[in-house]
């Protein structure tokens, strides 16, 4: 019906009709904003964006690719913003640039348009719309996150930049250790934790223990569970604790989900669907279990998780990942499938994301495909059991108790898929 309707409208007039209703939302959410403004005067509104974004639109057209045909006409639309502007700081100086740039952005969106860059304008305009309307939030959360935070996750950034590119992507030494897989590996587990981290800092101490707890799965379900265990220890809610103990071990497995299907092909094929489902059902049944109370309480951020982008940690992370690395290549010459089989649940004691990420680089080379997916099964099952006897130990009484009982059950359920991959092994 659309393309139909598409050929009876001509193609310039297509490009019209997106530039006027991508200028027409600027101007609208400018519009909604001139009231709230505290000097009384904002510059455009729903008829001067409009017109702003044609401008681009017949500059373009006129300039027929010429770039200094379209600076020029940037620069005069720039000329009209920085009036604008002086006139807010006479009236106050604490005066902000939002609608001068947005009239700048809408000139070079009807200029975009016209040289058929749709996806790319309507991409800006989305991303443009959402800083305009989500600016009390983006405000909140430049309050939360410390300054130096950022700078670490800059100077993280640059060294990927840097160090990513100019590494060896192919394997050495006779452990087919690859440096670009290591880096990458360690870049994206950062920001994966990164990302949970982040939330947690926007949630703060408005989230609930159950939402806490499944974000800091997304870091760490073995330090969140220290966390919760001290916590439940002194309360007397038991099952919501124990509940977000449970939900926390299964955001772990979505997150190795996760990255199994970004860096190893066979086990995506092997075991990531089995580790989704076990996931998702596993953060169903403990915010269920943690619903035997009738309000949730608010977290007290007793304690600090360390930023995950943080120079130091990726280093840790990356010496862990190599370590593992070559204790898994040796385990494998000296002691095959047997040796792994003895190795994975040790793993268990701490975080098992290096050792998973080791099997992601083996599996298919050094370490036949089952038996790499079942090393995952079994170290993430050893882990749950160990966090369940951390749990038991720092929290005792009925939080230990439950928690020690959920996350059994959750390891032996996790080995469940071992009876398949040991019949592929038979074989």
């Amino acid at each position: 019906m659309f393309e139909q309707l598409a050929s009876y409208i001509p193609l310039e007039a297509q490009k019209l009709i997106v530039v006027l209703i991508a200028s027409f939302l600027i101007g609208l959410q400018r519009e909604e904003q001139k009231a709230e403004t505290p000097q009384g005067y904002s510059f455009g509104g729903i008829r001067t964006f409009p017109l702003i974004g044609l401008t681009g639109y017949a500059v373009a057209m006129i300039a027929q690719g010429n770039p200094v045909a379209l600076g020029l006409g940037f620069a005069v639309i720039g000329a009209f913003m920085l009036m604008s502007y002086k006139h807010k700081l006479d009236l106050f100086q604490g005066a902000g640039l939002t609608s001068e740039m947005s009239g700048l952005f809408t000139y070079l969106l009807g200029a975009l348009v016209y040289q058929d860059r749709f996806w790319i304008a309507i991409a800006l305009l989305v991303v443009g719309m959402l800083l305009l309307e989500l600016k009390v939030g983006l405000e909140r959360f430049a309050r939360r996150v410390p300054a130096a935070e950022i700078l670490t996750a800059t100077k993280f950034l640059l060294l990927s930049v840097v160090i990513l590119p100019i590494l060896p992507n192919h394997p050495l030494t006779p452990l087919h250790i690859n440096p670009f897989q290591t880096w990458l590996i360690v870049v994206a587990i950062s920001a994966l934790s990164y990302g949970g981290y982040i939330l947690q800092k926007i949630i703060g101490d408005r989230g609930s223990v159950i939402v806490s707890a499944i974000l800091g799965g997304v870091y760490s379900s073995t330090v969140i569970t220290i966390v919760l265990a001290r916590r439940g220890k002194s309360q007397t809610r038991p099952f919501l604790y124990s509940g977000a103990i449970l939900a926390s071990s299964g955001m772990t497995y979505i997150r190795l989900a996760i990255l199994l299907c970004i860096f190893s092909e066979v086990l995506r094929r092997e075991i990531s669907l089995f580790l989704f489902i076990l996931g998702a059902v596993t953060i169903g049944v403990g915010v269920l279990w943690s619903r035997h109370i009738v309000k949730h309480a608010a977290v007290e951020q007793d304690y600090e998780i360390k930023n995950p982008l943080e120079i130091s940690s990726a280093l840790i992370f990356a010496l862990l990942f190599l370590t593992m690395t070559v204790i898994t290549g040796l385990v494998i010459s000296y002691s095959g499938s047997l040796g792994m089989y003895i190795l994975a649940p040790l793993t268990g004691v701490t975080d098992v994301t290096p050792f998973v990420m080791t099997l992601t680089q083996s599996t298919g080379l050094s370490i036949p495909i089952k038996v790499g997916a079942a090393g995952v099964l079994i170290s993430s099952a050893s882990n749950n059991f160990i966090k369940g006897v951390y749990a038991y130990s720092f929290a005792r009484g009925a939080t230990g108790i439950q928690s020690l009982i959920l996350l059994t059950l959750l390891a032996i359920l996790g080995l469940a898929p071992l009876l398949y991959v040991f019949q592929g092994i038979a074989k």
